[in-house]
Protein backbone atom coordinates (compact mmCIF):
# COMPACT_ATOMS: atom_id res chain seq x y z
CA UNK A 1 0.00 0.00 0.00
CA UNK A 2 1.25 3.48 -0.91
CA UNK A 3 2.08 5.81 1.99
CA UNK A 4 -0.44 8.35 0.72
CA UNK A 5 -3.15 5.67 0.73
CA UNK A 6 -2.36 5.00 4.37
CA UNK A 7 -2.33 8.67 5.31
CA UNK A 8 -5.37 9.45 3.16
CA UNK A 9 -7.68 7.72 5.62
CA UNK A 10 -8.87 10.03 8.42
CA UNK A 11 -9.10 7.20 10.95
CA UNK A 12 -5.47 6.17 10.39
CA UNK A 13 -4.33 9.80 10.51
CA UNK A 14 -6.13 10.21 13.84
CA UNK A 15 -4.55 7.04 15.21
CA UNK A 16 -1.13 8.40 14.23
CA UNK A 17 -1.96 11.68 15.98
CA UNK A 18 -2.73 9.72 19.14
CA UNK A 19 0.49 7.73 18.84
CA UNK A 20 2.54 10.88 18.22
CA UNK A 21 1.96 11.72 21.89
CA UNK A 22 3.57 8.43 22.92
CA UNK A 23 2.94 4.73 23.19
CA UNK A 24 -0.69 3.74 23.81
CA UNK A 25 -2.50 0.52 24.61
CA UNK A 26 -4.82 -0.81 21.90
CA UNK A 27 -7.82 -0.45 24.21
CA UNK A 28 -7.20 3.28 24.69
CA UNK A 29 -6.89 3.75 20.93
CA UNK A 30 -10.12 1.82 20.31
CA UNK A 31 -11.93 3.90 22.94
CA UNK A 32 -10.96 7.23 21.34
CA UNK A 33 -11.42 6.14 17.71
CA UNK A 34 -14.73 4.35 18.33
CA UNK A 35 -16.02 7.44 20.12
CA UNK A 36 -14.91 9.89 17.43
CA UNK A 37 -15.68 7.84 14.32
CA UNK A 38 -18.38 5.46 15.55
CA UNK A 39 -16.57 2.34 14.34
CA UNK A 40 -16.19 -1.02 16.05
CA UNK A 41 -13.17 -2.54 17.79
CA UNK A 42 -12.54 -4.95 14.88
CA UNK A 43 -12.54 -2.01 12.44
CA UNK A 44 -10.01 -0.13 14.59
CA UNK A 45 -7.90 -3.30 14.76
CA UNK A 46 -7.86 -3.47 10.94
CA UNK A 47 -6.61 0.13 10.79
CA UNK A 48 -3.91 -0.68 13.34
CA UNK A 49 -2.88 -3.71 11.28
CA UNK A 50 -2.56 -1.53 8.14
CA UNK A 51 -0.41 0.93 10.08
CA UNK A 52 1.83 -1.91 11.32
CA UNK A 53 2.14 -3.59 7.92
CA UNK A 54 3.04 -0.34 6.16
CA UNK A 55 5.67 0.69 8.71
CA UNK A 56 3.75 3.53 10.37
CA UNK A 57 3.25 1.81 13.74
CA UNK A 58 4.86 -0.82 15.91
CA UNK A 59 3.28 -3.04 18.51
CA UNK A 60 4.73 -4.79 21.52
CA UNK A 61 3.15 -7.11 24.01
CA UNK A 62 3.10 -6.29 27.69
CA UNK A 63 1.27 -9.10 29.38
CA UNK A 64 -2.19 -9.23 27.85
CA UNK A 65 -1.96 -5.65 26.54
CA UNK A 66 -0.74 -4.58 23.13
CA UNK A 67 1.10 -1.24 23.13
CA UNK A 68 1.29 0.73 19.90
CA UNK A 69 3.80 3.41 18.96
CA UNK A 70 4.74 5.40 15.88
CA UNK A 71 7.28 3.71 13.60
CA UNK A 72 9.45 6.16 11.69
CA UNK A 73 9.87 3.86 8.66
CA UNK A 74 6.47 4.69 7.18
CA UNK A 75 6.91 8.37 7.85
CA UNK A 76 10.35 8.29 6.21
CA UNK A 77 8.82 6.58 3.17
CA UNK A 78 6.12 9.25 2.91
CA UNK A 79 8.74 11.96 3.25
CA UNK A 80 10.82 10.46 0.42
CA UNK A 81 7.77 10.36 -1.81
CA UNK A 82 6.93 13.96 -0.96
CA UNK A 83 10.50 15.05 -1.67
CA UNK A 84 10.06 14.13 -5.35
CA UNK A 85 7.02 16.38 -5.61
CA UNK A 86 8.64 19.13 -3.54
CA UNK A 87 11.58 19.30 -5.96
CA UNK A 88 9.25 19.68 -8.95
CA UNK A 89 7.14 22.33 -7.26
CA UNK A 90 10.15 24.24 -5.96
CA UNK A 91 11.45 24.65 -9.50
CA UNK A 92 8.06 25.80 -10.74
CA UNK A 93 7.56 28.20 -7.87
CA UNK A 94 11.05 29.63 -8.42
CA UNK A 95 10.19 30.18 -12.10
CA UNK A 96 6.92 31.88 -11.15
CA UNK A 97 8.76 34.13 -8.72
CA UNK A 98 11.20 35.10 -11.49
CA UNK A 99 8.35 35.96 -13.88
CA UNK A 100 6.56 38.05 -11.27
CA UNK A 101 9.78 39.94 -10.53
CA UNK A 102 10.30 40.57 -14.26
CA UNK A 103 6.77 41.90 -14.57
CA UNK A 104 7.29 44.26 -11.64
CA UNK A 105 10.56 45.53 -13.09
CA UNK A 106 8.92 46.08 -16.48
CA UNK A 107 6.11 48.08 -14.88
CA UNK A 108 8.64 50.27 -13.08
CA UNK A 109 10.80 50.86 -16.16
CA UNK A 110 11.02 54.47 -17.44
CA UNK A 111 8.34 55.34 -19.96
CA UNK A 112 5.87 52.77 -18.60
CA UNK A 113 2.98 54.27 -16.67
CA UNK A 114 2.10 52.57 -13.44
CA UNK A 115 -1.47 51.45 -12.73
CA UNK A 116 -2.32 54.45 -10.57
CA UNK A 117 -1.48 56.90 -13.39
CA UNK A 118 -3.41 54.76 -15.85
CA UNK A 119 -6.45 54.71 -13.53
CA UNK A 120 -6.32 58.51 -13.05
CA UNK A 121 -6.19 59.02 -16.83
CA UNK A 122 -9.23 56.79 -17.28
CA UNK A 123 -11.13 58.68 -14.53
CA UNK A 124 -10.30 62.02 -16.16
CA UNK A 125 -11.62 60.74 -19.50
CA UNK A 126 -14.95 59.69 -18.04
CA UNK A 127 -15.43 62.98 -16.18
CA UNK A 128 -14.83 65.11 -19.32
CA UNK A 129 -17.22 63.14 -21.56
Amino acid sequence: MHAFDVLGDPVRRRILELLADGERPAGAIVEVIAGEFGITQPAVSRHLRVLRETGFATVRAEGARRLYAVDGAGIDDAERQLARYRAQWSQRLDALHTEVARGLRARRAPGVADDSTHDRDRTDETETT
